[in-house]
């Protein structure tokens, strides 16, 4: 049950981030409430993930999976470009989630 609430983090945290641009300094009163219910819904879903696994396991996959998605989002959504060190850097973050999800004996449960 715990990878699905760091899953159900990471999609919060996710569109919290998305909306945080979409709010435009929190001028925007819609995507400003996304923002807010979004990181609360992250963190909660976050602290429950921390009753299991170690919170440096959890915030690398937590940080890293979010920051691919956010990138990827930036590009489809907001037209960001994303050149040959990003995408090498992007692999390389995901790369280092599917090592933490594949070979650490630090997961726990």
């Amino acid at each position: 049950m715990h990878w699905l609430y760091l899953a159900l983090a990471i999609v919060a945290e996710v569109v919290a981030t998305s909306a945080l641009k979409a709010a435009e300094g929190f001028t925007r009163p819609w995507p400003a409430l996304f923002v807010v219910l979004g990181y609360g819904v992250a963190f909660y879903f976050l602290s429950l993930t921390l009753k299991v696994v170690p919170v440096g396991v959890a915030y690398a996959i937590w940080s890293g999976v979010g920051t691919a998605l956010i990138a990827v989002i930036g590009w489809v959504l907001f037209g960001q470009t994303l050149d040959v060190a990003a995408l090498i850097g992007l692999a390389l973050i995901v790369a280092g989630v599917a090592v933490l999800q594949v070979f650490s004996r630090s997961l726990g449960g």
